[in-house]
């Protein structure tokens, strides 16, 4: 039997949204989104990215002798950048679509990707909003998170506070075991509804900067194999750094873009406008 190469022109298709599912976004802040890529492809980039992941980690401690961030999951950053079957993933027009028409703005640039892969028996990921880490000037921003196989429960599939987008108690917390009992304790003040559910093979959720979220640990002996992929509105200008963190991303994200006007850098690029 001759071997076909695999097709990879779904990367490129549009995935067609309804009204309701773009009404829920804006509503909620998350979405999950069914069949948005097919076994085959998630599959083989299942392989790729996890050689990088085990050729780029420099998390070797053991996972007694980490704190919580680094039991939570190996985070490898920017991989499009080093590998072309990569970038070929992270510039799929099929997800830069969909955070486009979620967000409703005329296109979307890269901020950064980034492998978020929780080891057999890694810790929690506490409770945080990614963009107090982004010296980012609004919020329109979206990860998109794509899991390589099922994510069952007890394998630690991300987790959302619906709505909490709200509020702004809570913003000023980089992701540690403060920020998951302080926040914690505000969501369940503030009566927002938990979401945590199974991620199927081929499903993909978005989440916004500034909705809380949070996923559980890893209880099997698998690897729970997650890309993501942060957009940023096209027009996002860049705002003065509030914290180190926000200098770091600056430096490190968006090197060369100056404070007030957009963030157009050679790893900024624009991935898909309408």
């Amino acid at each position: 039997m001759i071997a076909t190469a695999l097709d990879l022109s779904i990367l490129d298709e549009p995935f067609q949204l309804s009204t309701e599912q773009i009404d829920f976004y804006r509503e909620h802040n998350f979405i999950k989104l069914k069949q948005v890529f097919p076994p085959g492809v998630l599959a083989h980039y299942g392989q790729v990215i996890s050689q990088k992941v085990q050729e780029l980690n420099t998390q070797h401690l053991p996972m007694a002798e980490r704190d919580t961030y680094g039991k939570a999951f190996l985070q490898i950053m920017n991989i499009w950048t080093k590998n072309e079957a990569v970038k070929r993933l992270v510039f799929s027009k099929r997800l830069a679509r969909i955070a486009t028409e979620l967000m409703g703005v005329r296109g979307v640039r890269m901020y950064h990707d980034q492998a978020l892969f929780k080891e057999p028996g890694g810790g929690f990921t506490p409770w945080h909003a990614d963009q107090y880490y982004w010296p980012l000037a609004n919020d329109n921003t979206v990860t998109a998170w794509v899991p390589m196989q099922p994510v069952p429960l007890e394998m630690g599939p991300l987790e959302f506070s619906a709505g909490s987008q709200r509020i702004p108690m809570g913003r000023n917390l980089k992701i540690s075991d403060d920020s998951e009992a302080y926040i914690q304790k505000t969501l369940r003040i503030n009566d927002f509804e938990h979401v945590v559910e199974p991620f199927e093979l081929g499903e993909v959720s978005f989440h916004s900067g500034w909705i809380f979220h949070r996923a559980g640990a890893n209880l099997t002996d698998q690897m729970r194999q997650v890309m993501t992929v942060i957009y940023m509105d096209r027009d996002m200008k860049l705002k003065a750094p509030e914290n180190p963190n926000q200098q770091n991303d600056w430096e490190t994200w968006c090197p060369g873009a100056k404070i007030g006007e957009v963030v157009e850098t050679a790893i900024n690029p624009v991935v898909f406008e309408l």
